[in-house]
């Protein structure tokens, strides 16, 4: 199909979104089986959606899924099988040369699979035999500290995430870095230091109390559709909506609910940002700055006039530290200045922070916008403080609300999956199992990136996930990762990181999350932790995709009981076979929160995890909710400053993906179809450049360390993006960001402000030619 550009008109949900959800299940031939999947989706004693991990309500919706809840269960239910016949037919070098969707095309792993170097394919092996090698090669790692990390993505269950990092720790090390590294590693570091947690501090029920909600750097349209459900609710109830975001996303302007019989035959929408500011890539601080400023300053005016406090002086006496500080600081700020660094006018923030002074109790919420700059520890930290000035935080309706991304990437970090030994209660896990926990600070993902490229890493095992293609700088990385001793790539459906194979290279498919888990005490249950920091039950409904796959646990518990010396007080022929007996354990390490966790994960809502700041407890180092007050307003220092010739990348998901998986070459709510490989550039810049729209151009990384990083074939396309600001598809885009341009603080790859140069490939364009997008 040729590719073509036409500005979406129409809301988000509706019609469209109907036409997606059956276009997919036809496609992986599951029209029957994913309708019974589906009316168990979200629900008590079925299953939690396998795509984000948005709430999952106490009372939930006749059919609690959206889009994308759809595309992951088709994905996962696909009637396709990836069999050895089709690696006997391919080779890893061909299999190099297909794009990410259609390497997932061939549909489920079915069998355990060994790199073969002399006929470079992937060749069944038993499994037996595949965790007697791994075994025999982690044993071989002499540098047990450095030399072997253990990588997992989001999906991974709490039971197992509990298991992974046991193993890792009886092992040697804390090197268990995660997807939460490259996404919300940053709010991870910044709220404890504001509040003392780092998570969220809002349920579901808070989205019905709220009076307003200020919206920066997410998209649920494309990232958490089900999000729009209760910001419809909101919007319909008079709630102001003020969103910051470089791009006019469908999904934050308007919405019909493809669950409403009512509005899918009238076409009825509901409007959903009442304000929404285009901040340029990288200006979200300046903007929380000017926010700030004029929220103070319109309590400074009402006190000198003898009026009321605009700010929650009683809140801040009690309960906060640092405001004087902060105060004096955003009251030296330049108006200019803050715009410019913006992309904004004046009359923008002070907009925003009328609404926000006359409202109630308000919700924060942002996503990756604000997380993966240079300064994203900071620009957090400062809509913490704009919630904290007016009593924001510990109250009904109010709050801090960070989106993650994968279904239980929470989960696994509550868990212990973590590089940083102080983040777990180690001394209780060491005397619980009998073993001296190690101590020593693990790898994130960016610094297993830089010892991968030092040589210093052997044995790289992921449990779930595509992490060469997720990670940056892909020239940098793909040809150290094969230099690699040891790859393990635990799968359901092919991916890019398994055709990058080190010496010894093992594909090892498992279970999926939908699909029934039977041991020989019976089938067994699972569970996950939402982004509200509730835990929900998990019970598969399917029989496995093949009779030769085994658990995550499973695989765990065998590859412990070779690697491992002897320890019965680890008892992973129990913990294979019951998983309540690691819910068991999962209590005595994390008492306080999993306590009576077999029968409490069943709750219709599930269970909260204990959230201090929420009460307003604040286990921070001063015992009070902290202003932090930022070093300046430059988001991006290492890099060099935008300039004529200069622009910043910003990466972006299709809607028709969930991170690196590919279900599609459409990106409806951008009108993109049969098409990935495109920079979004706002028209001034194309015509100022000399480009012409559908040109094929170059994008070059301006970076002074010697490395030529670049990426060719990109169609321009004119789009409704600030100027100087353009965008293009992760993780295609990661190619041009450097291992080392990540967040101070958290290492989170700074992908959302990449300074990058635009040249032509030659005046051919793509016809027909491709039209402009107005919101």
């Amino acid at each position: 199909m040729k590719p073509t550009y036409k500005p979406y008109r129409l809301p988000s949900g509706g019609w469209g979104s109907a036409r997606s959800v059956g276009n997919i299940v036809r496609r992986e031939g599951v029209i029957g089986s994913a309708g019974i999947a589906l009316s168990r989706h979200n629900k008590v004693d079925g299953y939690q959606c396998n795509s984000c991990a948005w709430v999952k309500p106490a009372s939930p919706l006749p059919f609690e899924f959206c889009e994308n809840g759809v595309k992951a269960v088709a994905w996962e239910l696909t009637a396709h099988r990836c069999t050895p016949a089709f690696f006997a037919e391919h080779t890893v070098t061909e299999l190099r040369g297909w794009d990410d969707y259609h390497l997932e095309q061939p549909g489920r792993l079915t069998h355990p699979l060994r790199y073969d170097a002399a006929t470079d394919k992937y060749v069944p092996v038993s499994w037996g035999h595949a965790i007697e090698e791994i075994a025999r090669e982690l044993h071989a790692v002499e540098d047990k500290l450095k030399g072997t990390v253990f990588y997992s993505s989001g999906r991974l269950s709490n039971e197992a995430s509990y298991l992974y990092q046991l193993f890792a720790r009886l092992y040697g090390n804390n090197n268990l870095p995660d997807s939460s590294n490259m996404c919300h590693e940053t709010t991870s570091v910044a709220q404890p230091v504001s509040i003392g947690q780092g998570v969220g501090t809002v349920d579901l029920g808070d989205f019905g109390q709220t009076e307003c909600l200020l919206f920066f750097g997410q998209n649920p349209g494309s990232n958490s559709p089900r999000m729009l459900h209760p910001l419809q609710e909101a919007s319909q109830r008079g709630v102001p909506i003020i969103t910051y975001n470089p791009l006019r996303e469908r999904g934050l302007e308007r919405f019909l609910n493809p669950q409403s019989p009512t509005e899918m035959l009238t076409g009825k929408e509901t409007r959903i940002s009442s304000q929404y500011h285009q901040v340029e890539n990288g200006g979200d601080l300046a903007a929380l700055a000017g926010i700030g400023k004029a929220v103070l300053s319109a309590h400074d005016e009402s006190l000198a006039k003898g009026g009321p406090a605009v700010l929650d002086l009683a809140f801040i006496a009690e309960h906060t530290q640092g405001f004087d500080r902060y105060a004096d600081w955003l009251r030296a700020q330049d108006w200019d200045e803050l715009e410019r660094r913006s992309g904004l006018h004046r009359a923008d923030m002070e907009a925003t922070a009328r609404v926000y002074a006359a409202a109630g109790p308000t919700i924060g919420i942002y996503g990756m916008g604000l997380t993966q700059h240079r300064a994203g520890v900071e620009t957090v930290q400062m809509l913490v403080n704009l919630l904290l000035m007016r009593g924001n935080i510990g109250r009904r309706g109010a709050g801090i609300c960070p989106v993650r991304g994968h279904s239980n990437v929470q989960g696994q970090r509550t868990m212990g999956v973590t590089e940083k030994p102080e983040l777990f209660p180690l001394d209780r896990l060491g005397e619980q199992f009998g073993f001296v926990a190690p101590r020593e600070p693990g790898f994130n993902t960016v610094e297993a990136c830089e010892a991968i490229l030092k040589g210093e890493v052997k044995a790289f095992v992921m449990l779930g996930g595509n992490f060469v293609r997720a990670i940056p700088d892909h020239g940098q990385m793909e040809p150290a990762w094969r230099r690699l001793r040891l790859t393990v790539n635990v799968l359901t459906k092919l991916n890019r990181s398994a055709l990058l194979p080190g010496e010894v290279s093992y594909i090892l498919p498992v279970i999926g999350r939908l699909e029934k888990d039977e041991t020989a005490a019976g089938q067994q249950v699972l569970s996950m932790e939402d982004t509200s920091g509730c835990v929900h039950g998990n019970r598969g409904l399917r029989a496995p995709a093949s009779t030769h796959l085994i658990s995550e646990i499973r695989l765990l518990c065998e590859l412990a009981k070779q690697v491992l010396p002897a320890n019965e007080k680890v008892r992973w022929d129990a913990y294979m076979t019951d998983y309540a007996e690691i819910r068991k354990e999962i209590a005595a390490t994390l008492p306080e929160g999993f306590h009576d966790y077999e029968t409490r994960m069943w709750e219709p809502g599930g269970f909260q995890r204990d959230l201090p700041a929420k009460r307003r407890e604040w286990r921070t180092e001063s015992g009070r909710a902290q202003f932090v007050t930022p070093e300046a307003l430059d988001e991006d220092l290492d890099m060099p400053a935008v300039g004529h010739d200069v622009l910043r990348l910003m990466t972006l998901r299709s809607n028709d993906q969930f991170n690196t998986t590919v279900y599609g070459y459409d990106d409806r709510f951008r009108g993109i179809n049969g098409i990935r490989t495109v920079v979004l550039m706002n028209r001034s810049d194309i015509d100022r450049l000399g480009l012409k729209v559908g040109q094929a151009v170059t994008l070059r990384t301006v970076a002074d360390d010697g490395v030529d990083r670049h990426l060719s074939g990109l169609i321009v396309v004119a789009y409704d993006i600030p100027g100087g600001c353009i965008g293009g598809y992760y993780p295609e885009c990661n190619v041009l960001m450097p291992v080392w341009h990540y967040a101070v603080g958290s290492k989170t790859p700074a992908a959302k402000s990449i300074p990058v140069t635009i040249h032509s490939d030659g005046d051919a364009v793509l016809e027909p030619q491709m039209e402009y997008a107005t919101g």
